[in-house]
């Protein structure tokens, strides 16, 4: 059996769950989520603990039961907590502005790239002022945040995407807890 899928969900008592017509719908602070169930998965509350069960032991239902346990916990963590990443930008001249639903971004190219923030997340692009006496690494941090772990990450990588961190001198686009290898240059005279 899936060690990650016989593991039972802790539901807290701010959440709603509705289980109907093999979907399931998970309400709390921050929004509202719904999952399809795939076929074979079948969901048991009790307790305040939500249990995932297949319906055999074939291979194409062993495979989606830990997936279908994982997306249920998803579910739960991100109406309750929400999911966040942020990303910095480094580089000379590189910045970033949150337009509406557009994030623009100004990345050594000949023109700016605007990228539509999906429906449900929201993106806060910050500028890092320059400091007097030392040097600031990044110019720009990017937070997005939102309730559902796919659409956040999926967003995050497509503006990484842009301009990926490079490794020579480490201009680009990276997670805040990403590190990036700096190369040596040529060693010529």
């Amino acid at each position: 059996m899936s060690r990650i899928g016989k593991s039972p969900i802790k539901i807290s008592s701010d959440l709603n769950i509705t289980i109907a017509d093999g979907t399931i719908t998970v309400k709390g602070k921050l929004g509202e989520l719904s999952y399809t169930l795939l076929p074979g998965m079948t969901l048991q509350l009790e307790d305040g603990l939500l249990h995932v069960h297949r319906a055999d032991e074939s291979k194409s239902q062993r495979a989606i039961h830990g997936l279908t346990r994982a997306l249920i916990q998803n579910m739960v963590i991100g109406v309750s907590e929400g999911y966040k990443k942020t990303l910095h930008i480094f580089g000379t001249g590189y910045s970033s502005e949150s337009i509406g639903p557009w994030l623009r971004l100004t990345l050594g190219y000949s023109h700016d790239i605007l990228l539509r923030v999906p429906e449900g997340l929201t993106v806060v692009a910050t500028p890092v002022p320059r400091s007097k006496g030392g040097r600031s690494d990044f110019t720009s941090i990017i937070t997005i945040d939102g309730i559902n772990k796919q659409m956040v990450g999926q967003f995050a990588a497509e503006v990484r995407f842009c301009r990926p961190p490079e490794n020579y001198k480490g201009k680009g686009i990276r997670y805040h807890d990403e590190y990036v290898a700096i190369k040596a240059g040529k060693a010529g005279a």
